[in-house]
C-alpha cells in the first residue's frame, strides 16, 4: 500500500518537556484519519512537525513521499492546512482571500479566476464574493477556509480542530465537504476533541500525554475497549 503519511517514533521535546513521545502511524491515500485527544495532548505539535513548521527532535516521517527534515518546501507545496484558529484574512473579501492564497500556491491568474467561481458557487456565496470575510457567520467562514485550503488541489489536507465553536448543522455540512474531498482521493488528516466526530473517520488515533494510546477504526476501538461510544473509549484511556 502507498501511504500518504508515514511516521515512525516521531518525537518533539522542549527542554525537559516531551510534547510528542515517539508516535508511529501510517495514513493511506484517500483516507480520513482522525487524530484525537484532549487539549494539550500534543496534537497540534505533531501536526506542526508533519507539515514542516517544526523540526522533530527524533524519529522519521514522510508526507506525500517527502521527508520532514530535508524536503519541507516540497511538503508545503503538496498539502493544504486549516489551522485551529480561523486562517483567512478577515479584512479581505472572499474573492481577495482566494486570489491571495491561490497566488501563494503558484496558480495562474486564469486558474485563480476559475477557482474563485468554483468555490463561491459550491458554497452558495456568488452574491457575496466582494464581501469582507470578517462579516460572514462562523460556519460560512469555516467552510470557506476548508475550500481555500484545497484551492491548489493538494494531495493531503490537514485540519486542526476545524469545527470548534460551530453549531451541529454546520458541523454536518463541513463533514460532507470532507467526504467529497476524500472521494476525490484527497487524504484528510483531522484533529478534533469532539468524540462523536471520530465516528466519521475511517481510522483514528487517540493521544494521551503526547503518546498514541489507541489506533484503529471506530468499530475496532469500541470492540477493543468493550464500549458503545467513542466518548467511553476516550474516558477509559484518560482515566488509565
Amino acid at each position: 500500500m502507498s501511504y500518504a503519511i508515514e511516521a515512525q517514533n516521531l518525537t518533539k521535546r522542549f527542554g525537559d518537556f516531551t510534547a510528542v513521545d515517539a508516535i508511529s502511524f501510517n495514513v493511506a491515500q484517500g483516507e480520513i484519519f482522525g487524530f484525537l485527544g484532549a487539549n494539550g495532548a500534543g496534537k497540534t505539535t505533531a501536526i506542526k512537525m508533519l507539515i514542516g513548521l517544526s523540526r522533530p527532535t527524533e524519529g522519521d516521517a514522510s508526507i506525500a513521499g517527502f521527508d520532514v527534515y530535508r524536503e519541507t518546501d516540497e511538503i508545503k507545496e503538496n498539502i493544504g492546512y486549516m489551522s485551529q484558529k480561523f486562517s483567512l484574512y478577515e479584512d479581505l473579501t472572499i474573492a481577495e482571500n482566494i486570489r491571495f492564497y491561490g497566488g501563494i500556491y503558484g496558480l495562474s491568474r486564469k486558474s485563480i479566476k476559475t477557482k474563485t467561481t468554483e468555490i463561491t458557487q459550491k458554497l452558495g456565496l456568488e452574491e457575496y464574493a466582494n464581501r469582507l470575510v470578517g462579516s460572514l457567520p462562523l460556519g460560512w467562514k469555516q467552510r470557506l477556509a476548508f475550500a481555500i485550503a484545497g484551492v491548489h488541489e493538494p494531495k493531503i489536507i490537514f485540519l486542526d480542530e476545524p469545527t470548534g465553536g460551530v453549531d451541529p448543522a454546520t458541523r454536518r455540512q463541513f463533514w460532507e465537504m470532507i467526504y467529497e474531498a476524500a472521494d476525490r482521493g484527497v487524504t484528510i488528516f483531522v484533529t478534533t476533541h469532539y468524540m462523536d466526530e471520530a465516528e466519521y473517520c475511517n481510522r483514528i488515533s487517540i493521544m494521551v500525554d503526547g503518546r498514541i494510546e489507541a489506533l484503529g477504526s471506530p468499530a475496532e476501538l469500541k470492540q477493543q475497549f468493550q464500549t458503545d461510544t467513542m466518548d467511553e473509549v476516550f474516558l477509559k484511556l484518560v482515566r488509565a
